[in-house]
């Protein structure tokens, strides 16, 4: 496995500087937006259309450091119910395809997306329960009618792309929020195309074990993200892990996204990570801090120098005690 960092907290510094400053701390890859809620400011898309030379200076500069691009992010909501809302997304979604084969990269990661009840929808439905009856049918809708038409076409279009995985972070809000879920929409799609962008912060909050959520996962893990969740059992206990308030609302959240380390202890974490080698995912740990108890720069040092202690860098090799 590969020591990572999502690119976006550091929007602050020119993308040179980001990666000097990384390298630095002993950072082997970067995950670059592309587009989509990631932005662009450190790699347009439309910038490198217009002068195709950029990637050459790109690798340079990448290489100058010792760094990897272990993916393009575009997450986004490509299926949104607001058809210009649904077809910026879209576009930047085949802008980072475009881009992944410019640069060589076989990783682009989003959102499964959310589409609204009916067609005539403004906003997305996110449906969380099976009654009234409705409710089913909205999904039968959502996945039947756009969400599995969309990826088997935003499938093809990666292909063209040389793009072999395109990893969805299952998140909360969108259809693709579990690894049930997940699994229902890379079989629907075909091939092994579809996969996880696997961040544990939004499995802990829902309640479910990470580590065996990667077991389950076998073979379907793209990307990881590596950021924590802390549960608040004194707020949970009154109100539940559904939680509508806002992020800044710290003493009154259920939960909140911490560095890793400070959401769950070493021992976790350390599961979580041999359980990514028993499934065999030897890719990037990409850290994407949103802790709003900490600076980004503070976050990242702490979450590298705690991620250095537990992710498994090296193959095991034989078993040579056999």
């Amino acid at each position: 496995m590969k020591l990572g960092v999502m690119t976006p907290v550091l929007y602050s510094m020119e993308l040179e500087e980001a990666l000097k400053y990384l390298s630095g701390l002993g950072v082997q890859t970067v995950e670059i937006g592309c587009g989509g809620y990631p932005g662009t400011t450190h790699l347009n898309p439309a910038d490198y259309f217009a002068n195709p030379a950029k990637v050459d200076e790109l690798k340079k500069m990448l290489a100058k450091y010792n760094m990897e691009i272990s993916a393009l992010s575009c997450h986004g909501n490509p299926v949104h119910p607001d058809k210009e809302i649904a077809e910026q997304f879209h576009n930047e979604f085949i802008d980072t395809l475009k881009m992944a084969q410019m640069l060589g990269i076989d990783t682009v990661i989003s959102f499964s997306g959310c589409p609204g009840d009916c067609e005539t929808s403004k906003n997305p439905n996110w449906v969380t329960c099976a009654w009234p009856n409705e409710y089913g049918e909205v999904l039968e809708w959502q996945w039947n009618d756009v969400l599995i038409p969309y990826w088997k076409s935003a499938a093809s279009d990666a292909k063209k792309y040389g793009v072999t995985k395109i990893a969805l972070e299952m998140h909360p809000g969108f259809c693709v929020y579990n690894p049930e879920t997940l699994m229902k929409l890379r079989n629907a799609v075909g091939g092994d195309i579809i996969g996880a962008n696997f961040d544990p912060s939004h499995l802990f909050w829902q309640g479910i074990n990470p580590a065996e959520a990667i077991k389950y996962l076998c073979g379907a893990i793209h990307h990881f993200h590596a950021k924590d969740t802390k549960i608040d059992k004194a707020n949970t206990a009154v109100n539940g892990v559904l939680d509508t308030k806002s992020y800044v609302e710290l003493p009154k959240r259920s939960w909140l996204f911490r560095t890793v380390g400070y959401g769950n202890d070493y021992a976790t974490w350390k599961e979580i990570f041999s359980a990514l080698k028993v499934v065999g995912y030897d890719g990037a740990i990409s850290i994407e801090h949103e802790d709003a108890l900490m600076s980004p720069t503070e976050g990242l040092e702490k979450a590298i120098a705690f991620l250095k202690e537990t992710i498994i860098f090296e193959s095991a090799g034989d078993a040579w005690w056999v």
